[in-house]
């Protein structure tokens, strides 16, 4: 039997002393960016993807040890423990092995078999399923006993087809081959609820769908299921009956005797109403599974792409929170996120007010030396940019602002323990200027699933989900590091090896005693210990520090190695930041040793030549088109500015500035042909669009990034293929695929 090491390191394709080395740093409390960053000599240079695989991979396989240590102990009570049944549960691998395994001894409410077994008809279920040579009806008749409740032939023989049917549905080897021709040949058939067609439009696509359970892709599956959860459609799992009925057959029967007989009949019987509703209620939970761990990591990719979206940087801006008819909220933050003062503007009620707002805005770019003006995408965020635009004021950068989750901020506790004394107006306000400023410190402070970048967010294992997003959020925030003298409690808590009663520790500290002056003197924080600055010293960033090293992505652990590069080379560590030349003389080779070698060695050199360098991108302004606020200024063929918001493993919504993102199908992204479009856009990435299709009824807008001078216009067609019955996919629209295709070859 292999132990955990080994089946990890084959599913994974590592050597067993990475997974080994792995495991044990995780169960001594590393975190994963730790592991990955800092301890590439113990695991082969593992990266983040590989250590969380291994630590959520041994979490898996633990669970599995709980559970048979359960089952074991239950049967070891209930006397049915015996060697071939233990040597049996030792070996199971997976879940579903150890509960087919467990199944027929499990303590279950009253069944049709159990009813059977206490009117003594086992030994004549025992007896059919042996299928021997016989007088069925003079055997089955020493059955009948009416004090018993077995009245008569057909009673007994009832009965004892029960007590079949149980233990086929419950026998291991049967369940696990049900469950993969299921799965090999089953398929979703989904169709409307009568009487709610309208209702249900947005479901239009599978009204009258069917698609096999092997290749459903996760957000049709996932539509299907809402769309039931909501009462819109019904959703079946279908297979061919009678081949599986067959399978069993073979299994099973062994002759043509009489008994031979009871026994399929005892087949069909099991096999609908027992092994189909559970293979159909398992195959729903598989591809349950299977759905959600795919929209649960597009949806991760999604949220690591807009939290590390490119830093317009520290620059003193104004922010607004736009609205018609209560006004547009305004403040103003200084370079580091500091409410300086806040109003509310009227431009967008009568010219007076507009001319007054006017002059609002401009006395305030003058009074606090504004440089870059955010404003928010919601209501009105188009009418205020174009009012803002308009006032013509010069060297001023002005930015729409993705404001989603902005509300939920602002009515949060962090929210209101910022900024007790202002309304959530004034912090939405603030949540949109920051948010341009650094939207990595600040969309840190609300629920990743709010961010608007999730499509079924709401419908995937929500436990799941959390996990996959805190460890997207810890890479980010870890990625680019944290600046421990500015960071606020919420980005502190992110930190390797810190969290939130640590992370509030340090700000009381700092609060306390100023800035921190040195990395060493987080130990002076009360309860943060030897690992937790080990832990998380790496990525915290003290710029202007008494020791440059400070600043960097060097850990502590290592600046007594950097300083002895300095001195063999006869200069201070400042030197080798500052010179090129200096840090290519170093021999790496000559700092090789048993804890440190040419891996580590190498991130430092990397590290020396920009230390504390930001990774994101450099920031560039972007701006909509003018005059295009609604849908219905939309025209097929337009060419537009666009910023992409959402990625699915079918396209990408794209924000054009009409308050309603258009999709870019996978079809649509290039010229070539494209499996992922993560291969072409990713989130926040400013892109050219040309629109194809507006439907105005079902609020859908369809857009094209191919490079052809006119776009193809999609066509409404009948969704059934004339060739064998096949359906399209809902997201394919077919019609502008072979206009596409006619015009390469025109």
């Amino acid at each position: 039997m292999r132990t955990h090491e080994q089946r990890i390191a084959a599913d994974l394709s590592l050597n067993d002393r990475q997974v080994r080395t792995t495991i044990q740093l995780l169960d001594e409390g590393a975190t994963v960016p730790f592991i990955s960053r800092y301890r590439k000599e113990l695991t082969g240079s593992l990266d983040e993807v590989q250590v969380a695989a291994i630590r959520d991979r041994i979490g898996q396989l633990r669970d599995l040890d709980k559970r048979r240590e359960a089952i074991i102990k239950s049967l070891t009570e209930l006397g049915k423990l015996n060697p071939e049944l233990q040597s049996k549960l030792e070996e199971a691998e997976t879940m579903a092995v150890l509960e087919d395994i467990y199944l027929p001894y499990k303590p279950k409410r009253k069944t049709r078999a159990s009813a059977a077994r206490e009117k003594g008809l086992e030994p004549l279920a025992g007896w059919l399923f042996q299928q021997e040579q016989g007088d069925l009806e003079d055997f089955a008749h020493t059955f009948v006993n009416e004090e018993k409740g077995v009245n008569n032939l057909e009673e007994a023989l009832a009965g004892a087809r029960d007590i079949l049917a149980e233990t086929i549905a419950e026998h291991a080897e049967t369940r696990a081959q049900m469950r993969d021709f299921f799965m090999e040949n089953g398929s979703f058939a989904s169709s409307v609820v009568p009487g709610k067609e309208e209702e249900a439009i947005k479901y239009k696509d599978y009204y009258d769908w069917a698609e096999s359970l092997k290749t459903a892709p996760s957000h049709r599956i996932l539509a299907m299921r809402r769309g039931e959860k909501e009462q819109m459609l019904y959703l079946d799992v279908k297979v061919p009956d009678d081949e599986a009925m067959t399978l069993i057959d073979n299994r099973f029967v062994k002759n043509a005797t009489p008994a031979a007989l009871q026994v399929r009949l005892a087949i069909q019987d099991s096999f609908k109403r027992l092994l189909k509703p559970s293979m159909e209620t398992e195959v729903r939970l598989i591809t349950r599974k299977r759905a959600d761990e795919e929209a649960i990591r597009v949806f991760a990719e999604n949220a690591r792409q807009l939290l590390l979206a490119a830093p317009m940087g520290s620059k003193r801006t104004l922010a607004v929170d736009p609205g018609f008819r209560t006004g547009c909220k305004v403040v103003c933050l200084d370079e580091q996120g500091k409410l300086l003062t806040n109003t509310t503007v009227y431009p967008h009620n009568g010219l007076a007010k507009e001319a007054e707002a006017a002059q609002q805005i401009q006395s305030l770019v003058k009074q606090y030396q504004i440089e870059a003006i955010a404003i928010g995408n919601g209501t009105a965020g188009r009418e205020t940019e174009d009012f803002i635009r308009k006032l013509q004021i010069p060297g001023v950068v002005i930015v729409m602002v993705n404001e989603s989750g902005a509300s939920i901020y602002s009515a949060s506790e962090v929210a209101r323990e910022e900024f007790p004394d202002y309304d959530i107006t004034v912090r939405g306000a603030v949540s949109i200027g920051r948010r341009l400023m650094d939207p990595l410190a600040e969309l840190v402070k609300i629920d990743p699933k709010s961010i608007g970048v999730g499509q079924y967010q709401h419908d995937v294992d929500q436990s799941k989900l959390q996990e996959s997003l805190a460890d997207t959020v810890i890479s980010c925030v870890n990625a680019v590091g944290v600046e421990l003298n500015t960071a606020s409690k919420q980005i502190l808590a992110y930190v390797s090896g810190l969290g939130p009663a640590l992370a509030q520790s340090i700000v009381e500290y700092r609060n306390q005693h100023g800035a921190f002056k040195r990395r060493a003197d987080l130990k002076k924080v009360p309860r943060l210990g030897e690992k937790a600055f080990e832990q998380a010293a790496g990525f915290l960033r003290i710029r202007g520090a008494e020791n440059p090293l400070d600043a960097s992505a060097v850990h502590p652990e290592r600046y007594a190695l950097v300083e002895e590069m300095a001195k063999d080379l006869g200069h201070e560590v400042n030197s080798l930041l500052k010179d090129d030349k200096l840090r290519k003389s170093i021999s790496l080779a000559k700092y090789v040793s048993d804890e440190v070698g040419l891996p580590t060695l190498n991130d430092i050199l990397a590290e020396l030549s920009k230390p504390g360098l930001d990774p994101r991108e450099k920031f560039e302004a972007f701006s909509f088109t003018e005059g295009v606020h609604t849908v219905n200024d939309l025209k097929v063929g337009m060419k537009l500015p666009g910023i992409v918001t959402n990625i699915t493993n079918f396209g990408a919504f794209v924000d054009i500035g009409v308050h309603q993102d258009g999709l870019v199908h996978l079809s649509q992204m290039a010229n070539r042909f494209i499996k992922d479009p993560n291969e072409v856009v990713k989130v926040h990435q400013q892109v050219e669009v040309t629109v194809v299709e507006v439907d105005t009824n079902r609020g859908r807008i369809s857009l094209s990034m191919k490079t052809e001078e006119r776009a193809p216009q999609a066509k409404r067609h009948d969704r059934k293929d004339t060739r064998a019955g096949k359906r399209q996919s809902p997201e394919t629209d077919m019609a502008a695929k072979l206009a596409a295709l006619k015009s390469r070859f025109s």
